[in-house]
């Protein structure tokens, strides 16, 4: 008896209970395998060395900009004269020597610049080089701005995504970086990275529930897919991943580095932000679509759910491509005026490396939107939807009485404007007559005189 009650008592469970029981048996051994990656490839004790370790000697240090000379070092060369605000001579004036050309930054009296310094004899000019403007408070104000803005559109959920932002800079700067520093492999790291920025992000953002589970297991598959095709294509294409900017990382740090699943991180890392918009997005399609019709079966969902990602395909790509494209401008205006071929410039190593990151995380955008809205049509159709409350059986006749004043006169029902007047009871706004037939002369009333009534 105790079986059989036990058995009939697990038939009975809900659907929908079993469909999250379900995601949680799917998701809880991704998170623990994400979470001991990152205790695995987080470097433990692990000393990076910084600044004149790797031969990096300069020190930044900041001033204000009171005096310009044109031609003080020679024809070619601006004296700039500099108060130095911190460092060996803060309080001090230096003239520093400028190049005069034309891809040099042009500075006026009151900018607050940065300056590259020796570390040695801080009064010579020759210890120091201006090398940027101070850029802390437009940046600070652009911040609170952002925050607010966020904020006042979001109010609480506006809160959340700042709190996921802030948890997926803090991966990147405490995990990601010091872990593809330390030698870990870089693909390797940018997975586990990747799954914590996830997880955190949409689960901190939009809560623990089957919908958000739903997003994150078509989040998941696609960003594997990325991976498996980001590494084919970059090893039949040959790419390095030895761009300016990391021949001189590895330049500096003087250990191997594995370049080409650097390629292959920044892919991924890249196009995670877009994939958690387009996942969110498709799946509260269908949870919305089930909600206002339940009688959807999970067929029905899908293909209402997929003509909705169509639409916001096209507008995806199109984000993933223009972001690459500003990102490797200055790029391709340098190979536009170098009179190579269109063959040339495509299949070059800057180039094709950024080709084959747009064209492999946009197809990984592409295939999120049919398969989370498959996961989204098979899990919101077991869920449950409230009904609908059925309207009240009219009361019995009872005998007439006086007419009750409406609270709101002149409401509208329908598409008829009723009202109640205290002098003449209920009334309506009558009917506009219906137009003559051609053909057929109206009647006249009786008592209305008229050109054919004189007669």
């Amino acid at each position: 008896m105790g079986h059989g009650h036990g058995h009939s008592h697990a038939a009975a469970e809900p659907a929908s209970a079993r469909v999250r029981r379900l995601l949680t048996i799917l998701l809880l051994p991704i998170v623990a395998a994400t979470v001991v990656g990152a205790i695995l490839l987080y470097p433990w004790g692990h000393d990076q060395k910084k600044g004149a370790d790797v031969g990096l000697h300069q020190i930044p240090v900041r001033g204000v900009v009171t005096a310009i000379v044109d031609g003080a070092c020679g024809e070619n060369c601006i004296g700039i004269t500099v108060k130095m605000t911190d460092g060996d001579a803060a309080g001090q004036s230096v003239p520093v020597p400028f190049p005069k050309s034309p891809a040099a930054p042009k500075f006026s009296v009151g900018d607050e610049v940065v300056l590259s310094y020796s570390g040695s004899q801080p009064q010579l000019a020759e210890s120091y080089q201006l090398v940027d403007f101070q850029r802390g408070w437009p940046l600070l104000v652009l911040g609170v701005l952002f925050a607010f803005a966020v904020i006042a559109l979001g109010r609480w959920h506006g809160l959340k995504a700042l709190g996921a932002l802030v948890l997926s800079f803090l991966v990147l700067t405490i995990f990601i970086l010091p872990a593809i520093l330390a030698g870990e492999s870089p693909l390797t790291v940018a997975i586990v990275g990747a799954g914590l920025i996830m997880f955190a992000v949409l689960y901190l953002t939009h809560g623990i529930s089957a919908r958000t589970s739903t997003a994150v297991l078509g989040t998941l598959v696609s960003l594997a897919l990325i991976g498996v095709l980001g590494a084919l294509f970059s090893w039949a294409s040959k790419l390095t991943g030895l761009d300016e900017d990391t021949v001189n990382l590895v330049t500096v740090l003087g250990t191997p580095l594995d370049t080409r699943g650097l390629l292959l991180a920044g892919a991924i890392i890249g196009a995670l932000g877009v994939l958690d918009d387009v996942t969110v997005t498709q799946t509260s399609a269908v949870w919305e679509l089930r909600r206002a019709n339940a009688k959807l079966s999970a067929r029905e969902l899908f293909a209402a759910g997929f003509r909705i990602g169509r639409d916001h395909m096209s507008s995806v790509v199109n984000t993933l491509v223009m972001a690459y494209a500003g990102a490797a401008l200055p790029v391709l205006l340098a190979f536009s005026i170098s009179g190579r071929s269109l063959t040339e410039i495509l299949t070059a190593q800057q180039v094709a490396q950024e080709i084959v990151r747009t064209l492999v995380g946009s197809i990984g955008l592409v295939a999120a939107i049919p398969i989370t809205t498959a996961l989204a049509a098979i899990v919101a159709a077991q869920q449950d939807v409230p009904e609908p409350a059925e309207p009240a059986e009219p009361a019995e006749p009872s005998e007439p009485s006086e007419p009750e004043v409406p609270k709101k006169p002149n409401r509208i029902e329908g598409d008829l404007f009723t009202g109640y007047d205290p002098d003449k009871g209920p009334w309506r706004r009558p009917t506009r007559p219906a137009a003559p037939q051609p053909g057929r002369r109206r009647r006249a009333e009786p008592g209305r005189t008229g050109s054919s009534g004189s007669r």
